[in-house]
This record gives C-alpha cells, structure tokens and sequence, in this order.
C-alpha cells in the first residue's frame, strides 16, 4: 500500500508543482503519436512570467504574454525561442516541428507543436532535448513525457543531462 502511495505522488508531482505557488522553475512537455494524424503531437507548460523574462532577457523585447497587452509578434519570439531551445531528432536526424499556437490555463503557458507525416513503420528513436529556460534559470527542470504506441516513458531534464530518447 505504502508503494502505491508513492506512486501517485511522483505520478502528480508535477501537477502539484504547477498549481502550487510558483517557487519551482520547471515545464512539463507530453510528446504522443496520433495515428488519425499521422503525427507527433508536443505540449509543452511553461510558468508565464518565466517565459516573459526570458524574452526579454534573450531577445530585449517585453511581449507582455496572456494580457490584453501582447505585442502582435509575441508569437514569432516564442516560437523563435522554442526552435532554439527545443530541439527533436527522429531516427537520429534533427527534424522541424510546426508552432500551431499557444494557450494559457491561468499563470501557464501551454505551446502546441506538432511534427506532421511520421511514419511509424520508419521509427526507430525519438530524441527530444529540451534546455527551455535553462540559459537563466539554473535550477530549471524540463519534465518530458513519451507516450507512443505501447511505450511510455518519462525524464526529468536539467542543465547536465537535457536529453531524453524513447527508442523502439
């Protein structure tokens, strides 16, 4: 019983460290394969206000994300950000994903991204590396989650180790 308590701690830690008070600096990105698609989908929580300052630590530009206020082109710095950041190799060969958008569930971020016309039948490894926020938070943790076809596995990615593959 005291194991299956564990279990669902570590399962909802992120959960808890998103909805908590913002002390942590951490993202939590889900990465799955639709068959009706034929793609990999990625969503990636990032805290707002970690992602603003970002910005305008990297690029010099307030984009004021989630208010009334963002600047028209909020979205070519995010996802301008993202290519540098995030980056995805199927097969061992970097591949570009689409920045479909972005939505906010309150003090969050969520990006859309999506890799279209992935051939399962051709996939060997997925390898994601994901340094989001990690040029100015130190203690930054990028939590990555595979789940494709039966395979599901999860990392926790930090400035040392910022790689995660799912091979098959």
């Amino acid at each position: 019983m005291q194991a299956g308590v564990k279990g669902l701690f570590v399962l909802f830690l992120p959960l808890f460290i998103l909805l908590g008070a913002h002390k942590f600096y951490v993202s939590v990105t889900n990465i799955e394969y639709y068959d009706k698609e034929k793609a990999l989908q990625i969503t990636s929580r990032v805290f707002i206000d970690d992602f603003e300052k970002v910005l305008e630590e990297r690029y010099e530009v307030k984009t004021l994300i989630g208010t009334p206020e963002e600047i028209p082109d909020a979205d070519s710095y995010i996802e301008k950000y993202l290519n540098a950041k995030f980056l995805v190799k199927i097969n061992g060969d970097a591949v570009q994903y689409q920045f479909l958008g972005k939505k906010f569930d309150n003090d969050i971020m969520i990006c859309f991204l999506e890799i279209p016309n992935v051939s399962l039948d051709k996939l060997n490894s997925i390898e994601i590396q994901n340094e989001l926020l990690m040029d100015i938070f130190e203690e930054q943790k990028n939590i990555l989650h595979f789940k494709i076809l039966e395979k599901k596995k999860s990392f926790v990615l930090i400035r040392e180790s910022n790689k995660g593959m799912l091979i098959f």
